[in-house]
């Protein structure tokens, strides 16, 4: 990618908080992420921790939400977390060397995909100075209907908003005061498999249900922290152990 292409890629992130990659990767290797994917799901889900699987009713497998750490487990998605064009470009848009942090699946099942509340993913990350970048690898065709992701545009720019916990599993926060002001400014997508977003830990999004009878909504997540953001790590892990323990409370 040329130098002036990159600044100008660099400087619309920044003004939006967000920017939209159609066509990222291509065919085949969507096809080799279904394959490690699905080889995943049936030979090791079952033997990871619970804080790394969510589901949305955990007494039927076929409701799988939520993976985390995938790179941990298969080193074809470390390979893809690391020393690659997703790290690259991480490194691009935040104009600073990276510390890669997590990769995860997300899915909405049919009919039963319960919408992402509005949030700041800066607010789990707990940095100073909140710099990082959230990637969205498209798995599945994404539209209105089975649950696209919305962005307010420059809301990066403005600070974080006031969370209070959600009751969503696997995203325990959600903005109080998101209002009719808020859904009328927003920006969405439709998307298509190998297609990627790239927000800023600050920038303002939410997702809705999954209404489709028969469609999924999957994508895998890259979270990339800037070198130079600090994390409570005290903090974060007080947060970690209080979510663990309302989860063991809710069995």
């Amino acid at each position: 990618m040329k130098s002036e292409n990159k600044e100008l890629l660099r400087l619309k992130f920044r003004e939006d908080g967000f920017i939209f990659f159609p066509n990222f990767i291509g065919q085949d290797e969507l096809k080799e992420i279904h394959i490690h994917l699905d080889m995943l799901i049936l030979e090791k889900v079952q033997s990871m921790p619970p804080e790394h699987v969510f589901y949305e009713d955990r007494n039927d497998l076929s409701t799988l939400k939520q993976l985390q750490i995938l790179h941990k487990y298969d080193p074809f998605f470390y390979g893809m977390m690391f020393n690659s064009r997703f790290e690259e470009l991480a490194k691009m848009l935040l104009g600073d060397e990276i510390i890669g942090k997590n990769m995860q699946f997300f899915n909405k099942p049919p009919r039963i995909g319960q919408p992402t509340p509005p949030h700041q993913d800066g607010y789990y990350f707990m940095l100073n100075p909140n710099e990082a970048v959230t990637m969205w690898l498209g798995l599945d065709n994404v539209d209105e209907e089975n649950g696209c992701v919305r962005y307010l545009k420059g809301s990066h720019l403005k600070g974080m908003r006031p969370h209070v916990k959600s009751n969503t599993l696997g995203f325990s926060q959600g903005i109080s005061d998101y209002g009719l002001d808020d859904m009328n400014n927003e920006t969405w997508f439709t998307t298509k498999p190998g297609d990627l977003l790239v927000h800023h830990a600050l920038t303002v999004h939410r997702a809705d249900n999954n209404k489709s009878n028969s469609r999924t909504r999957k994508a895998l997540g890259f979270i990339y922290y800037a070198k130079k953001a600090k994390e409570d790590t005290e903090a974060k892990e007080a947060y970690q152990a209080k979510l663990a323990e309302e989860r063991i409370a809710q069995k």
